[in-house]
């Protein structure tokens, strides 16, 4: 029985996360176009990808920022705080580097198509 009231309680905990970050960053619906392709409606790809960069870019500076105050000694700063930062930092960049990757072997599948 005492599982079962662990497990209701990580489930609980998940989902009280899960709502706060639906309620931090609301995602757009993707706009469906009349010949079938999707958008985000917010503007072209380029600006979105843009977009995507400076956000990773601003958490990495956000991270560099916390570790920097916590090496100093400021009592606002404690270390989960400064390596939970750092690890979103760290994800978000490996993220952007698989779609970096996954454009250039678009890219290059499309160059080596005939015309």
């Amino acid at each position: 029985m005492v599982e079962r009231a662990d497990i209701t309680g990580v489930l609980t905990q998940m989902r009280a996360i899960r709502a706060q970050m639906d309620a931090a960053a609301p995602l757009a619906p993707p706009v469906v176009r009349s010949d079938m392709t999707q958008a985000t409606g917010s503007g072209n790809f380029g600006t979105l990808l843009k977009g995507a960069v400076d956000k990773v870019n601003e958490s990495q500076l956000q991270s560099k920022e916390l570790s920097t105050a916590y090496e100093k000694g400021d009592p606002t700063v404690d270390l989960p705080q400064v390596m939970i930062s750092l690890q979103k930092s760290s994800i978000s960049f490996q993220a952007m580097l698989q779609v970096r990757n996954r454009l250039v072997s678009a890219y290059e599948d499309i160059s080596k198509m005939p015309m």
